[in-house]
């Protein structure tokens, strides 16, 4: 009798104990002391749908390690810390005491004002919709993202040679290469980062891919498939000055084959200024016209412009005063508003560095090509039938979209304000009902671009789909972000930007969103089986 009052005892007291004397898979083992919380509740979904396909929200575009370009102190903040957030989250010391030495983002943002530079635990001031120069990219901003259902995230170490000489603060090379090695080396230690928390190596929800194999493997673990991808001006040094070539076969060859090595899978052959690969995309408004400048001091050339053959056009050039930026004797070239495409497209070299990365099955970022460029990027896959083209942020003429379907490509919106993004979204809906297609986004974030600005309708907490994660206001020390006031302030307000559109869009957008990562490993599935 004593033996089963005991034993009823010990099997009460059990019930009451917590349930976990080891924590959930989702949940680390051990955080740093000063850290984000999280504020998303639920299991994140695991496995696949009943035909076989996993789901699950894809950032296409963005920049984690940022922080590490562009000379160093361009973007203030690291996405990672051991001592956690007090420490990864501070402002660059030029921008201390009031902000007021902020000058890249104070002409970006025409915003001279200055700024409260304190991070932790107060984050008074940044990071905001607005910022460019703080990080946005904070590790546990994007575990939030990933448990609100995000399941791919294409991160593009990126820099710019020209911006790194300009600015007059920095602490490291300019050189770009040299930046996204250093970008790669931290990408992984980040992995080993969130690896740690979770218990050892793989434990972690942060995983870095280099085949559609490994990343379904991952999404079917209920993980974050992590793919790196490049964005720069000087892709292996493929400068052009004066319209003459700095680089070679030879240095194209051995730096796809140190990128391939490093794990890159997607690569922008040309990025802002024309290079001696491809001419670019032109960009619009002030920003517009001091890249043009820029251009002009790193290469010896203007953005040339001529009528264009087809439908599809370039942006219009920003033409804004840069007297600042070029010497006296320079005068910048008036542009006729006829003449909207690039004169520049796929040079030899550049179709050269194109069927390289066929050769090595890697994905081909048409996003800041020119019109030519663009257009005989898509001829030359179109004559090998090859599937491995993105477009992963909206910077191609949407007149390319049906193209790149027909070749079996992945086509991702920008993170644009939630009515831009249904708007866009809608006029392309038929399109992809008819390649059976899902959607992705491209955030952007710490990439020098804009952020949804704020906009009311999110109550707290929500579920942007039905079986999906409760959502709550994001918390990080003191500081409280609501979309519905702040906007897109960082990576771990995806979820609230979905919940957005959800509102504005409907169900069924958001299902196309979640069918999202199924599409875009179809499309790395192909080109990784395609032959010659």
């Amino acid at each position: 009798m004593i033996l089963r009052l005991v034993l009823a005892a010990t099997l009460f007291v059990a019930a009451l104990a917590p349930a976990s004397a080891s924590s959930p898979w989702w949940e680390p083992v051990a955080r740093p002391a000063q850290d984000s919380q999280i504020n998303v509740t639920g299991e994140p979904f695991k496995g696949t749908d009943d035909q076989g396909r996993v789901r699950g929200f894809v950032d296409a575009h963005n920049h984690l390690m940022t922080n590490e370009a562009f000379g160093g102190r361009l973007i203030c903040g690291k996405p990672f810390s051991e001592q956690g957030a007090a420490d990864a989250l501070k402002d660059c010391p030029e921008h201390h005491p009031a902000g007021l030495g902020a000058i890249f983002e104070a002409l970006v943002t025409s915003d001279f004002d200055g700024h409260d530079p304190v991070g932790w635990p107060t984050f008074r001031d940044w990071p905001s919709y607005k910022t460019v120069s703080h990080q946005q990219n904070y590790y546990a901003w994007l575990e939030r993202a990933w448990r609100g259902g995000q399941r791919v995230l294409v991160t593009d170490l990126t820099s710019n040679a020209e911006l790194c000489v300009i600015y007059p603060f920095k602490d490291r090379s300019c050189d770009e290469m040299t930046s996204v090695r250093l970008q790669a080396q931290r990408t992984y230690e980040l992995q080993a980062f969130v690896d740690k928390q979770f218990g050892g190596p793989g434990k972690g929800w942060f995983r870095i891919v280099t085949s559609p194999e490994q990343a379904k493997d991952v999404i079917e673990q209920g993980k974050l498939a992590v793919v790196l991808g490049i964005e720069t001006s000087e892709l292996f040094g493929c400068r052009q000055v004066l319209d003459l070539p700095l680089c070679s076969k030879a240095a194209i060859d051995r730096g796809l084959d140190e990128v391939h090595a490093l794990g890159v899978r997607s690569i922008f052959l040309c990025h802002k200024y024309d290079n001696a690969l491809c001419g670019v995309r032109f960009d619009s408004g002030v920003q517009g016209g001091v890249i043009n400048a820029a251009q002009f001091l790193r290469t010896g050339t203007w953005w040339k412009t001529e009528k264009c053959a087809g439908p599809q056009q370039d942006n219009p050039i920003g033409v804004a005063p840069a007297n600042a930026l070029i010497p006296a004797s320079a005068v910048a070239p008036a542009y006729d508003p006829a003449k909207r495409c690039n004169v520049r497209g796929l040079t030899s070299l550049g179709e050269y560095a194109v069927q390289g990365m066929m050769k090595r099955h890697m994905m081909i970022e048409i996003d800041h090509m020119s019109v030519k460029a663009a257009s005989r990027t898509l001829d030359l896959a179109t004559r090998a039938r090859y599937p491995g083209i993105l477009s992963s942020h909206s910077w191609m003429d949407a007149q390319w979209t049906e193209k790149v379907y027909q070749l079996g490509g992945f086509v991702a919106s920008y993170e644009f304000d939630a009515e831009g993004f249904v708007s866009q979204a809608a006029s392309t809906a038929a399109l992809r009902q008819k390649y059976g297609v899902g959607l992705g986004f491209g955030t952007d974030y710490n990439g020098v671009g804009s952020h949804p600005s704020p906009r009311t309708g999110v109550t707290y907490p929500f579920r942007s789909f039905p079986d999906g994660p409760l959502v709550d206001r994001q918390r990080t020390g003191e500081r409280v972000w609501d979309i519905n006031t702040d906007g897109g302030a960082h990576v771990g307000l995806v979820p609230d930007w979905v919940e957005q559109v959800r509102r504005l869009g409907g169900d069924q957008l958001v299902q196309e969103l979640l069918g999202g990562a199924e599409s875009y490993l179809r499309t790395w599935s192909g080109t990784q089986r395609w032959t010659s």
